[in-house]
């Protein structure tokens, strides 16, 4: 059973790592994930079993002040602890302005302001520690400055004790505010969901939600108002804001017949709306569940910093110790000096910089190739699109816009072209290929299901059934000669009645305008080979491969025949496809892409990558997304350590006051968080236009 939960109160990106692994121990528990960045919890339990208060009880010994409540889908935005840094930050800092003040005067007066200014600046920091410690778990920031601190006191250094817990406290006001920012950012992309839907029952239009509407039934979409749900225009015309799926700021104009996609707005007139699909599987409900999922996740870099930040923080600290103690007991060194520069390995050793930026970046990135149509279903998928250097493309759907009109019938053996067309509308009357639905809309007349017997389709081959006692076949030259029909030549979908060849039927597809510029993108941005794998006939595909400007192409490819050529190309691949037929392929590529507008439920399941516009180039936007996000992220990374470590080493000499110490911890954290924020707002760069 699936439970999700807000939580509040945890601002530490450490501590959530902590959690999460906790409550992935209880009992009856099967797998849990704590996203930071959305400040939710969701957790798999063994059958249907409450395991809320072992969860709660969970999270309290490990952070006190957390809460968690059940999450409802109507309020998505982070839930945030009331702030209290910064009155801790001003009244600490008067207190210690005062303190510096009266010591010139009387020394017993600073010193009891000194001590004021340390308690209010961070007496929280100091009671968490204690409870940490009577919980065994004192590794973490809070033990680290108190013990710094306190350290600092004993060897009588009571300004820079107090100074230094003020500007901690400085530095966590300012982090927590940017990771607040960050959270505010990823969660405007949960604000897409529409609240209502008017629908029209009994001739009465009813304000209900989402959820209630059945695929079938009518909505009217009144101007501003957002689309609740997935259906087709049956009456007025509109223009719409689509931003929020698509990243492109123009709006789309639509009218009668036109598909719409949940998530967007409507901009203008008035819309009559066939819904589709039920809320569940909407375009909106995708996105949602997409976003919400992608932490579960994780890419490997975001797994080495967990597994990084549990072994770094014990190790420091024994340095700490080391440091503190071997020059005194066995050199005779001054233990004033030495424990100071203890004190300050302590203050430098917390990892939250890289910790909670990791996360961000990430999550961040996911955000951003969002806003631009490209939904990535984990930083794993992020992270793996970065090294893709071949990429695989469908053609029907993908690179074409799968819209197939017949172009021309060309009978044989006396048949007339109403015969061929009739008998491979009738033959073709259960298939959901592309070219089935352009065949049966050519013929245009009433299809009489019952008169079909013994229907039989094989994928990417052709279709047999038993129509007036006659046995119907229509699909490749292959597929016609295996069941015991010649016919010459290759082109386009053959038909034969009772074992007689009744002629071919012609189909053509629309390039989609989107295609040569994604192909071009890709290439821009490093991809080494293009290359196109598809059914159809090799003339058709290399017509279109030479338009759009694909290296190789391989036709007349059966759904195992496309898996076993994409494992062939080698190196790391990414399959770009939209059909049933195409799932195979996207689960073996390492990056499976889904057109997710028009594409097939099976192939946006299979996918790691759904591009909702059905646009080609959106996988260049979400490649160049990725690399950005990869450079912030080592950015981050690489910033953190080197100051870290030079922090450590100056420390270690001498060379460095805990005012240093201080801000290679918060001062670090605080612009790491920053640099992360900014992926979030990154758009492909104009050159690769």
């Amino acid at each position: 059973m699936k439970s999700e939960y807000t939580l509040s109160g945890v601002d530490c990106a450490h501590c959530a790592a902590k959690i999460e692994k906790s409550i992935c121990r209880l009992n009856r528990v099967e797998s849990a994930n704590l996203n930071f960045a959305l400040s939710s919890l969701t957790v798999y339990t063994e059958g249907d079993c409450d395991v809320s208060r072992e969860i709660s009880d969970t999270i309290k010994k490990i952070e006190p002040e957390a809460r968690i409540e059940e999450r409802t889908r109507k309020k998505q935005k982070a839930a945030e602890k009331k702030d209290a840094s910064l009155s801790q930050v001003i009244s600490g800092a008067a207190l210690l302005i005062a303190a510096l003040l009266a010591v010139r005067f009387n020394s017993i007066a600073g010193a009891a302001l000194f001590a004021a200014s340390y308690v209010a600046a961070g007496g929280d920091v100091v009671v968490k520690a204690l409870k940490n410690i009577a919980r065994l778990r004192a590794l973490d920031e809070n033990f680290l400055m108190t013990a710094a601190s306190l350290g600092a006191m004993a060897i009588g250094e009571f300004p820079e004790a107090a100074a230094v817990m003020l500007f901690y406290k400085v530095g966590e006001y300012f982090q927590d505010k940017a990771v607040r920012n960050s959270r505010a950012s990823i969660s405007d992309l949960m604000q897409i969901r529409p609240d209502y839907a008017n629908v029209v029952r009994n001739g009465e239009v009813s304000t209900v939600p989402p959820e209630m509407v059945e695929p079938g039934e009518k909505i009217i979409v009144k101007p501003g108002e957002k689309i609740p749900l997935d259906g087709v225009i049956i009456e007025g015309s509109s223009t719409l804001d689509t931003s929020s799926l698509t990243g492109e700021s123009l709006p789309r104009t639509v009218t009668v017949g036109d598909d719409i996609l949940s998530g967007g707005v409507n901009k203008s007139g008035l819309l009559d709306v066939r819904v589709s699909k039920p809320f569940k599987d909407s375009t909106v409900s995708k996105i949602l569940d997409l976003i919400e999922n992608t932490a579960a996740k994780k890419s490997r870099t975001e797994n080495f910093i967990t597994v990084f930040a549990r072994y770094y923080t014990p190790a420091v600290i024994g340095l700490a110790a080391l440091i503190a103690l071997i020059p005194v007991i066995f050199f005779g060194g001054d233990s004033r000096e030495w424990v100071g520069r203890g004190l300050l390995f302590l203050v430098v050793s917390c990892p939250c910089a890289l910790v909670i930026s990791v996360p961000l970046g990430f999550f961040g990135g996911i955000g951003a190739a969002s806003r631009r149509g490209a939904l990535i279903k984990g930083g794993n998928f992020l992270e793996a699109l970065n090294a893709v250097d071949t990429v695989a493309f469908d053609k029907t759907g993908t690179l074409t816009k799968g819209a197939l009109n017949v172009s021309a019938i060309l009978p044989a053996n006396g048949f007339t072209k109403d015969e061929t067309l009739k008998a491979a509308a009738f033959a073709e009357a259960f298939s959901t290929h592309p070219i089935a639905a352009a065949i049966r809309e050519k013929y245009g007349g009433e299809i009489n299901g019952g008169k079909i017997k013994d229907y039989v389709e094989e994928a990417g081959r052709g279709v047999s059934a038993y129509m007036d006692g006659a046995n119907v076949l229509a699909g490749s030259a292959d597929f016609l000669r295996a069941n015991g029909v010649y016919a010459g030549g290759d082109e386009g979908t053959l038909v034969a009645v009772s074992g007689k060849y009744a002629g071919r039927i012609i189909i053509e597809d629309e390039i989609r305008p989107d295609s040569r510029k994604a192909i071009e993108r890709l290439k821009k941005l490093g991809v080494k080979k293009i290359v196109m794998l598809t059914g159809d006939m090799k003339s058709i595909a290399e017509k279109v491969a030479a338009e759009v400007g694909v290296d190789e192409t391989y036709a007349r490819l059966l759904p195992h025949e496309k898996v076993a050529k994409l494992e062939s190309l080698g190196g790391k691949t990414a399959f770009v496809g939209d059909g049933i037929n195409d799932a195979p392929s996207l689960a073996r590529a390492n990056v499976g892409v889904a057109m997710g507008g028009l594409g097939s439920d099976a192939a946006i399941e299979a996918a790691d990558v759904v591009i909702m516009t059905d646009e080609p180039s959106k996988l260049a936007d979400a490649i160049s997304v990725a690399k950005a996000t990869k450079r912030v992220v080592w950015q981050n990374i690489v910033f953190a350590l080197s100051v870290k470590l030079a922090a450590l080493i100056l420390g270690a000499l001498g060379m460095a006051s805990m005012w240093a110490a201080t801000l290679a911890d918060v001062g670090v954290a605080f612009l790491a968080v920053l640099n992360s924020a900014r992926i979030i707002y990154y758009k492909p760069r104009e050159w690769l236009d």
